[in-house]
């Protein structure tokens, strides 16, 4: 076999896709399948249902993308023949984004509908019958209800984050518009983590499906774990320290709330460095130019919420710190997943409090593994946590000795000594 023969059948050509959609690999920049596409392509590509588990930024939208571009070429409707879910505005852009890159030589036409925006351009561009539509199911639920979006010639359906679909209050409008859908078509499931409460849920969407399991609940082996015991009143301390650095480049920060994001990404800003928030009570044009302007590097520090946990692709970016702790081990590995993508080396450090201690147990069992503690000069170990004698002085007399119940100054007393 000549070497020119050998490197296409290490490449994209042995899954005999079209050569339009090879050029559309190319021009993505895809030389060599990854682990999760050579084992989910063959099957989807042969019309079965498949369950794709793996960890983030291993390359699950090109897994279901290829596949699917493949079995629409050479046919058109008037109404869409492929539908994919995602949670999130920012990662059905994104997997749109990367559908367009990949199909642009093909024909295909895609669009993408969430709220947020206003409903009419998204109904005009429906109206030009592209093939695929990516969107959130709230949105597409409208469409379907205003009689825009037509899902009666739909082939092949994907749910991107299955698990997060199924887990955050999704359910009863997947199930909805599953109702909508033709009975004979196509299901794909892709997702990182899949925990067995939600697998029954999966079972009802895939018939008979190809399974793909990679160590799901695992993060990438890219990333370099850090655990920080720091009191709440040092964490800007320790980040400033981290973001100055000689390894940090660029860094995501996760806080637990929306009002956290915004505050900590005005005080980084008043401490010059250049930090822009992502959060939920932004506008979807807000959202859209922060997230532009962080892959474009006009600012190296985006500080979240759990917004962009699941999903998005921003590239080089070498340190996600979790500023909070997440509310479950499970979203530990989404968080972590913004780094370390592709192969490439990332850092996760992770900020611990005296009231968190359950939660790394937790973590850790899930990802099966302790968490590095890392100890840096000029930090204390947690100190947020009240000694025990503290709490026994309280209900101490200035001699010592305990107030017992007949000891404690009544009310009216206290009243009678402020007077006088």
């Amino acid at each position: 076999m000549s070497a020119s023969a050998a490197n296409a059948l290490n490449g994209f050509d042995r899954f005999g896709l079209d050569d339009t959609i090879l050029r559309g690999v190319r021009a993505a920049g895809f030389v060599k399948p990854r682990q999760i596409q050579t084992e989910t392509i063959p099957a989807s590509l042969d019309g079965r249902d498949v369950l794709g588990l793996a960890q983030t930024g291993t390359g699950k939208t090109a897994a279901f993308a290829l596949p699917m571009l493949e079995r629409l070429l050479g046919r058109k409707a008037n109404s869409p023949r492929a539908l994919v879910l995602a949670p999130t505005r920012e990662l059905a852009t994104q997997i749109a984004e990367e559908f367009r890159t990949l199909s642009r030589h093909t024909g295909l036409n895609v669009v993408t509908i969430f709220g947020g925006v206003k409903i009419r351009s998204q109904i005009n561009a429906l109206r030009r019958g592209p093939d695929i539509v990516v969107g959130c199911p709230g949105r597409v639920l409208d469409l379907i209800g205003q009689r825009a979006l037509h899902l009666n010639k739909v082939e092949t359906l994907v749910l991107d984050e299955a698990d997060h679909m199924f887990d955050m209050g999704f359910l009863p409008d997947i199930r909805k518009i599953m109702k909508v859908l033709p009975g004979k078509r196509q299901n794909l499931l892709f997702s990182a983590t899949m925990p067995k409460e939600i697998r029954g849920l999966a079972d009802e969407v895939l018939n008979n499906p190809h399974v793909v399991e990679l160590a799901n609940a695992a993060p990438a082996e890219t990333i370099d774990h850090a655990l920080y015991m720091i009191p709440e009143k040092r964490k800007l301390d320790l980040l400033e320290h981290i973001f100055n650095s000689e390894k940090c480049n660029s860094a995501i920060v996760f806080v637990r709330t929306k009002r956290r994001a915004k505050r900590l990404s005005d005080g980084l800003r008043k401490l010059d460095y250049q930090a822009f928030d992502l959060q939920g009570n932004m506008s979807q044009g807000q959202r859209d130019r922060t997230m532009r302007g962080f892959r474009e590097r006009r600012f190296d520090i985006l500080v979240a919420t759990d917004i962009v946990a699941r999903g998005i692709d921003v590239s080089n970016v070498s340190h996600v710190i979790n500023f909070d702790v997440p509310n479950t081990p499970e979203a530990y590995t989404h968080r972590i997943g913004r780094t370390g993508r592709s192969e490439q080396e990332g850092i996760a450090c992770t900020f611990v409090t005296g009231t968190d201690r359950a939660w790394v147990r937790a973590t850790e069992r899930m990802i099966g593994k302790q968490i590095p503690r890392e100890k840096v000069e000029g930090f204390e170990p947690d100190i947020d946590r009240k000694p025990a004698a503290t709490v026994q002085r309280r209900n101490k007399r200035p001699g010592g000795q305990k107030w017992g119940n007949s000891q404690k100054p009544s009310n009216q007393r206290r009243r009678r000594r402020r007077a006088g």
